[in-house]
């Protein structure tokens, strides 16, 4: 099996990890669920974290053939857009991607200029689907529940889960997000956990769980299937559905949650600027 080489880069405000992934046997690449820095306070976005991945894919000469979402990110605002412009490469995410620009697209009362088609990405992927970074073969897992348009990208021995598995001693996404379900997160870890035992799992984010010093951003299915605190072996659907959905309810909302899905159900895009040339980001009061 293919072992791609995967350079993390860690996004300590937002606990998100992002990725570059190579070819071993070229100098193609993948960037997956980067961060565009955003001071919500102050309305201001920075490019520290996206000039970090540019500088590593520059310094190794390397050629971006795909920048990837996992999901629409409710915690940190993509860098696609700017990543795109200085790198290249075409940007992918989930074919539900359509289901979450409905669903958004409504509460923030997006007017007909928001095409909710999934046209601001060059690639919807589904189940099955396949690409090429160089001489890798990545494949799909359409896996939803956190929501419906979470994705995993196998990529040789390595599987880029998004929000959908955490580390073992924090367990698994969760489902209360509009369009998530618990149920159906249970039957999408499922998938991932039919793995080989050895495929290294890569996560989108890291809280640091009681008692454990330092951020993981590596597992694998071997690990998860023994330890992980929600959907170990032996832990039934029913069983996990309860814990999540008790869970879930105790959660506050993601603190950049409003921001973030405004703009990443755009693949990244501010929302076009008003008469006077601002752009602005809206809050729903009392919507969510």
């Amino acid at each position: 099996m293919a072992k791609p080489l995967v350079k993390h880069f860690f996004d300590e405000p937002t606990n998100t990890f992002s990725y570059v992934v190579k070819d071993p046997e070229s100098r193609t690449c993948a960037i997956l669920d980067s961060v565009l820095d955003f001071d919500y306070a102050a309305g201001k976005t920075d490019v520290r974290s996206a000039d970090d991945i540019i500088r590593y894919v520059q310094a190794n000469d390397l050629t971006v053939e795909w920048i990837l979402e996992t999901h629409v990110h409710a915690d940190h605002l993509s860098a696609a857009p700017y990543l795109h412009e200085q790198l290249g490469g075409r940007t992918g995410i989930g074919k539900q991607i359509v289901a979450v620009q409905e669903v958004f697209g409504k509460a923030f009362n997006a007017g007909t200029e928001f095409a909710r088609d999934g046209s601001q990405f060059d690639r919807l992927f589904e189940e099955g689907d396949t690409f090429q970074i160089g001489g890798l073969e990545g494949r799909v897992l359409h896996t939803p529940g956190h929501t419906p348009a979470c994705l995993t990208y196998v990529i040789g021995d390595a599987a880029f889960v998004g929000d959908t598995l955490f580390a073992p001693d924090a367990g698994t996404a969760r489902c209360d997000f509009p369009g998530g379900d618990a149920y159906t997160l249970f039957r999408s870890v499922q998938k991932i956990l039919a793995l080989p035992e050895q495929t290294r799992i890569f996560l989108c984010h890291d809280y640091k769980a009681p008692g454990r010093d330092g951020f993981l951003h590596e597992t694998s299915v071997a690990q998860q299937r023994a330890k992980n605190i929600h959907v170990r072996e032996g832990v039934t659907e029913e069983e996990f559905v309860k814990l999540r959905t008790e869970r879930d309810a105790t959660l506050n909302m993601p603190r950049l949650i409003l921001p973030s899905v405004q703009v990443n159900m755009r693949a990244g895009h501010m929302p076009p600027a008003e008469d006077n040339g601002q752009v602005y980001l809206k809050v729903p009061i009392n919507r969510f």
